[in-house]
């Protein structure tokens, strides 16, 4: 594997459609190896960031650079991959023909067996590309991304109608990728293949850059935690709603669950007010809880 100092760059990039702005000044930089999660609201720019990434549209102001040159010149030598939501896969073709052709036409080819067994799709080469199901038609787009040696793969909500455990086996093949040197970039919705995944995860909120670091790190950013617990009598939500550093409350029930900036505090206070809660547990918020508590307090601050 080939590798630079940096294989994705993103200096001051700015894209906007009429008087929105979808990209907003981002700069990041990713290397050799990474597994990196793109995760944002609808309308926070994941798309208009994966077209400029991949030379499908050009930007306002600033700069992206692929393994230090454009990205058509990266795409031209074969060094990305890409697997996007959008377009069509050509109808009246067999699975095993529409791989052929992409592995001819790339410059660094793998043979279109080891292609189809990668994705998981050999079983169904001889079928026709419009009769597959939405998770099969998701694994031929995966092997087409990856029908030759390319060092950066882009993935855009990959794994969208794939069973559980189809979507277990297509995040083993992506470890095996980025554990060979590639970088892994992917944009999804769920969350929680965002936080057993990847070892980066970057939060776009209104084009920008909200947040950049490990999932461990991007939960504590949101610098709050969850208490749960159950109540043996009525619950009294207006008194809960007293406690100190409460950021949310939820009751069902007797079951009663809170997010707190302070989780110290909250339980001391909930038990000054004459409350004895059972099964009492304390964590930290998952990834899905962090990325809301995020954007919401951005939205908040944006107002």
């Amino acid at each position: 594997m080939t590798t630079t100092a940096s294989v994705v760059a993103f200096d001051q990039v700015s894209k906007a459609y009429g008087t929105v702005r979808a990209v907003d000044g981002l700069t990041l930089d990713l290397s050799p190896g990474e597994t990196v999660a793109l995760l944002g609201p609808n309308g926070a720019g994941k798309s208009t960031t994966l077209d400029l990434l991949l030379g499908l549209k050009n930007p306002d102001r600033g700069t992206v650079r692929l393994f230090g040159t454009s990205p058509r010149d990266a795409i031209v030598a074969g060094r990305v991959g890409a697997m996007l939501q959008s377009g069509g896969l050509m109808d009246e073709v067999t699975v095993a023909e529409l791989v052929r052709l992409a592995c001819d036409l790339h410059p660094k080819p793998y043979r279109p067996s080891e292609v189809l067994s990668r994705a998981g799709i050999a079983q169904i080469a001889d079928r026709k590309v419009d009769k597959l199901s939405g998770g099969q038609a998701q694994r031929v787009r995966f092997a087409l991304a990856t029908a030759g040696d390319s060092d950066l793969i882009v993935l855009d909500e990959p794994t969208t109608g794939m069973d559980v455990t189809t979507r277990r086996a297509f995040w083993a093949t992506m470890r095996e990728q980025a554990d060979q040197g590639r970088t892994v970039l992917f944009a999804t919705h769920y969350l929680e293949e965002a936080d057993a995944v990847a070892d980066r995860v970057l939060v776009l909120h209104r084009g920008r850059l909200l947040a950049d670091g490990t999932a461990a790190e991007i939960k504590a950013k949101a610098g709050a935690r969850r208490i749960s617990f159950d109540l043996a009598d009525t619950v009294d939500e207006d008194a809960l709603r007293g406690l100190p550093f409460l950021t949310s409350l939820a009751v069902s029930g007797r079951t009663v669950r809170i997010q707190s900036s302070d989780a110290d505090a909250t339980v001391h206070a909930l038990y000054g007010l004459g409350v004895f809660p059972r099964n009492l547990e304390v964590a930290g918020l998952g990834l899905e809880q962090a990325f809301v508590a995020i954007t919401t307090a951005e939205e908040a601050t944006s107002k």
